[in-house]
């Protein structure tokens, strides 16, 4: 599974160094390859630990109150003792049944739709630029139309306000589209929308934009157009 499985073993290696109590819990509520999930899910259950593929969705802010969505798999054991952290967290728990590896496979679902529909936000609002549409006009007239969709409503706004502060940072979409278009591949799916996707992801990165909100793809299309985004209010392009 690559470098990405390299990472993550290195940063869950005492979960899965048997010194959990049988009985235990883990619930793993980062984006992992679906295939990932399936195999550590099957080394816990091998020490009576049981295994909770739970990714969430929502971001920083539903995280904060307590209202995210969790896409979750593994047995009934496994939902029961995680039920208290699950009605913490969640405003909606997805049940996707009982196999490690599903709640995984609905989040790759979920970023491909999330990845492509911000790199298309961004594709919009600048391409609108050159046909002398500014963002702020852009941003009053599509979400009232057929074209919007929840991540434009969402993060055109920051390109508006020329505000990059991060809620979700550019370098998550390498990760989190890399394992998308892994899942596809070992599925021999074509998905050039999200691999277009990526691509812009990783040109922004590259823009040495990372850990910028993950709007900034927008500064792809417009160094590419020759245009100039929003500045913050404060004259700065944060």
């Amino acid at each position: 599974m690559g470098q990405f499985s390299v990472e993550i073993r290195e940063a869950t290696g005492s979960i899965l160094s048997g010194n959990q109590h049988p009985g235990a819990v883990v619930i793993c509520c980062v984006t992992v390859p679906p295939a990932f999930a399936r195999e550590i899910g099957a080394r816990l259950a091998k020490q009576g630990v049981h295994f909770l593929d739970a990714p969430i969705s929502g971001g920083s802010v539903k995280a904060a109150q307590g209202k995210l969505a969790i896409m979750a798999s593994g047995t009934e054991a496994a939902f029961t003792a995680a039920r208290p952290m699950l009605d913490a967290c969640a405003e909606t728990v997805f049940e996707m049944g009982d196999s490690p590896g599903m709640g995984s496979a609905m989040k790759a679902v979920n970023q491909m739709l999330a990845g492509t529909h911000i790199a298309a936000m961004a594709e919009a609002i600048t391409f609108g630029m050159t046909q002398g549409i500014d963002p702020e006009t852009f941003l009053k007239v599509i979400p009232n139309c057929a074209g919007t969709s929840w991540m434009l409503e969402n993060r055109a706004p920051h390109i508006v306000a020329g505000d990059y502060t991060p809620h979700s940072a550019v370098d998550i979409w390498p990760k989190d589209l890399g394992i998308v278009l892994d899942a596809a591949r070992a599925s021999n799916f074509a998905a050039p929308l999200t691999a277009a996707a990526l691509q812009q992801f990783i040109a922004a990165s590259g823009m040495g934009l990372g850990r910028e909100d993950d709007a900034a793809v927008a500064k792809v299309y417009a160094r590419n157009a020759g245009m100039v985004l929003p500045a913050a209010s404060s004259g700065e392009d944060r």
